[in-house]
């Protein structure tokens, strides 16, 4: 094992590293906002709405993650004359991959609101907008967060993906000097140690904010 050629090539680690957290700082800000949109519409009173955001929800959680990019940055282009570069195009099927499995999350937490908070609401005289805003949001976040942050975790080892379609990510990066440097083992061990220690920072985060909600809850 012999690490010399990663260290002295580290700037193009570090710049795939940088595309790697940028992507997924952006997909995971849209798909916490997004998410919950969808799960508000996935319990929509409109049968059709219901049918429309169940079915999306299915295709992302039902697909690989794989399958998705693919057919994304190759078929996109060719049905409706859409030309995007890959990291826009990397956002786009993450966020939307994202969400998906966020407003499951959200779903389950406004699902978990007290009705009688929602009775509280209407005795105050809040507008339905007020009340989602005010009231079944930040209760819903605070349920969710966990979930969250664990879907997070997962998207973020995900994002490798996106190299097979040239996004100079971390994991692109770590292909590209590998065949450089003829150091396949030092390179990817040195990338897989990157991957594990976001994930495991992270994870640390779950842990601590499960924790405090936990607590939170029992204070109820």
């Amino acid at each position: 094992m012999d690490f010399h050629s990663v260290i002295n090539n580290a700037g193009q680690l570090w710049s795939g590293l940088i595309i790697t957290l940028e992507l997924s700082a952006l997909t995971i800000a849209i798909s916490t906002f997004t998410g919950f949109i969808v799960a508000l519409l996935s319990i929509s009173p409109y049968r059709i709405v219901r049918l429309l955001i169940r079915t999306y929800i299915e295709i992302f959680r039902c697909t690989p993650a794989l399958v998705q990019v693919v057919w994304f940055f190759y078929c996109v282009p060719v049905l409706f004359n859409v030309f995007w570069e890959p990291f826009t195009m990397g956002v786009i099927v993450f966020s939307l991959n994202l969400t998906a499995y966020n407003a499951e999350a959200y779903r389950a937490a406004i699902q978990a609101v007290p009705s009688a908070h929602s009775d509280a609401a209407v005795a105050l005289g809040l507008k339905r907008i007020h009340y989602y805003r005010f009231v079944v949001f930040p209760q819903a976040l605070r349920l969710a967060v966990p979930v969250l942050l664990t879907n997070s975790i997962g998207m973020v080892q995900q994002s490798a993906l996106v190299a097979l379609v040239a996004v100079n990510d971390l994991m692109y990066e770590s292909k590209a000097l590998a065949s450089q440097t003829y150091r396949p083992v030092e390179v990817f061990t040195v990338a897989a140690g990157v991957y594990f220690l976001i994930s495991l920072v992270m994870s640390r985060v779950v842990e601590f904010v499960s924790k405090r909600t936990r607590r939170l809850i029992d204070a109820r």
